[in-house]
């Protein structure tokens, strides 16, 4: 069994690897990934190890990136996009959600478009602006995109393997705060479905729902919470379109509470979709309303006031009391 301790960026570099050993229509894509490895070495070694046309330095252009991969989607290849910051997506966003979401129904089935397009999301690192966004929501509400979002270095391995053989469109998100959390992998095991939420810390009192960055600081709460005599049980989601709510609607009936939690704004958010299908599907099991954390409705803040604007621990907290008070 080949079993290593990984950080979540690690784990990447070496799932993209082996992506791109297992088969050579494989190639990558972005801003400075090739000689300097990525802004956060993800792809490090990479180019020296499969060359310039399978690992592409491209302009700074993410129009043109994104608008390249559709074509060599088309003629057969899986180019793998990164996108250096979140908040740079954006000029890209016309050819994602008109071009790469829509292409398989446009065609009728006949033109797949297996374009992975890895960003870099969230807070935390003390970036200026437009280094610290949060656009699930974005695309998660577009049909045709898969939008998947891994929190450790497991999910990181695996994930970025299965979003690459999908037929379909995966926007990748990595949250870049954790991107040097460790965990054990074994290299030689059997990966979790990609499309399917998964119980991480079971409990009886409140289910706390998270994905990406926030699972980390849902387990932190649940930790302090079990100081307290509650009990927390914690969902990681993993992948917010298709949301795998299934998992989700067991364990809400059990505990009758859920708080959904996550980086992005509060209005309109992925929360907002979850606390309505919680609900609508678990009415008569809820003893209090779907309670969410978030964002403020605001602009990222400079980085000085980061802290105050990302959820933590103790508006977690207070969202569970909040629950536990009705």
């Amino acid at each position: 069994m080949a079993t290593e301790t990984l950080t979540i960026g690690k784990a990447l570099n070496l799932g993209l690897r082996k992506a791109m050993e297992d088969d050579a229509k494989v190639l990558l894509m972005g801003e400075d990934i090739g000689k300097l490895g990525g802004v956060f070495r993800i792809t490090d070694g990479l180019q020296k190890d499969f060359g310039e046309a399978r690992v592409v330095d491209t302009p700074l252009a993410e129009a043109g990136i994104l608008g390249t991969a559709v074509g060599l989607a088309m003629r057969g290849y899986r180019p793998v996009c990164e996108i250096q910051f979140d908040g740079f997506v954006f000029p890209a966003y016309n050819q994602i959600v008109t071009q790469v979401a829509k292409m398989h129904a446009r065609s009728r089935g006949k033109l797949p478009m297996p374009v992975v397009i890895r960003i870099p999301f969230g807070g935390g690192i003390g970036a200026v602006e437009h280094h610290s966004e949060s656009p699930e929501a974005y695309f998660a509400h577009t049909a045709g995109l898969k939008v998947v979002a891994v929190s450790n270095p497991v999910d990181a391995y695996w994930g970025i393997q299965q979003a690459i053989a999908c037929p379909d469109p995966i926007v990748f998100l990595e949250p870049k705060r954790r991107y040097w959390e460790k965990a054990e992998v074994d290299l030689d095991a059997t990966a979790d479905p990609l499309f399917a939420s998964r119980v991480v810390r079971g409990g009886d009192d409140v289910t706390v729902l998270a994905y990406g960055p926030m699972v980390k600081t849902a387990l932190q709460a649940a930790e302090a919470a079990a100081e307290e005599g509650r009990s927390l049980e914690v969902v990681d989601l993993r992948t917010v379109s298709p949301l795998d709510l299934e998992p989700v609607f067991e364990s809400v009936r059990r505990t009758g509470r859920c708080v959904v939690v996550h980086e992005a704004p509060v209005t309109l958010g992925l929360g907002a979709e979850i606390a309505a299908r919680v609900t609508e599907t678990c009415f008569h099991s809820l003893e209090a309303p779907v309670l969410r954390v978030g964002g403020y409705d605001t602009p990222y803040p400079p980085s000085k006031l980061e802290e105050e604007y990302l959820p933590d621990l103790d508006r977690v907290l207070d969202a569970v009391d909040r629950s536990m008070g009705f």
